[in-house]
């Protein structure tokens, strides 16, 4: 086996570590958390089914790729719950040092490659990556949502933290902000987010 192939095939063994993280979220149609690797899964789907409700012109594999990339470092950095204030302190540093060490199997080029990609989704500054950050937000919303709120009853989540949580992202796709504030508006009327 050559050089390239063998870091490519230390990268592919390391990221199977990815459907052993577990998130807050539930999978629907069982009792339990999903796991990071099925997380990334839906969302790659999410970006080619709704490109279209995009504001901007994007460029869906580009935003495919950093989807699947986004959370690769929660091998070391661990899942931060987004509304963890403590966690979240120390997030960036975590996942900056993770990035490093688990893109830095790979060959220069790819290393290089997917180090960018993620670290563009993580700055949001690109139509791109704004809108794969919509994707992450509305997709684990849906799906506490669709299980009455589980996750957010078990936290304590105020709508407020899910509005702020949000935000930031609203100027990406007119439909789906419009769709993310209605399911907070009806996940407190429900009493399934603390007003």
């Amino acid at each position: 086996m050559n050089d390239r192939l063998k870091k490519q095939i230390d990268f592919i063994l390391e990221i199977d570590k990815m459907k052993n993280l577990y998130r807050q979220t539930y999978v629907l149609h069982e009792d339990r958390k999903e796991n990071d690797a099925e997380h990334s899964w839906h969302l790659a789907i999410l970006a080619f089914l709704l490109a279209e409700y995009s504001n901007e012109k994007i460029d869906v594999t580009h935003v495919m790729k950093m989807v699947l990339l986004h959370d690769i470092v929660e091998i070391d950095a661990g899942d931060t719950y987004c509304y963890d204030k403590e966690g979240n302190r120390s997030k960036a540093e975590r996942e900056e040092k993770a990035a490093q060490r688990i893109f830095g199997l790979l060959p220069d080029d790819q290393r290089k490659e997917f180090y960018e990609l993620w670290r563009e989704f993580e700055n949001s500054e690109t139509a791109d990556s704004r809108f794969a950050a919509v994707l992450d937000r509305i997709q684990p919303l849906l799906l506490n949502y669709t299980k009455d709120g589980i996750s957010w009853k078990e936290h304590g989540i105020h709508k407020q933290q899910v509005l702020e949580r949000n935000a930031d992202y609203f100027s990406s796709s007119d439909e789906l902000s419009e769709l993310i504030k209605n399911i907070i508006d009806d996940a407190a009327l429900k009493q399934w987010l603390k007003s």
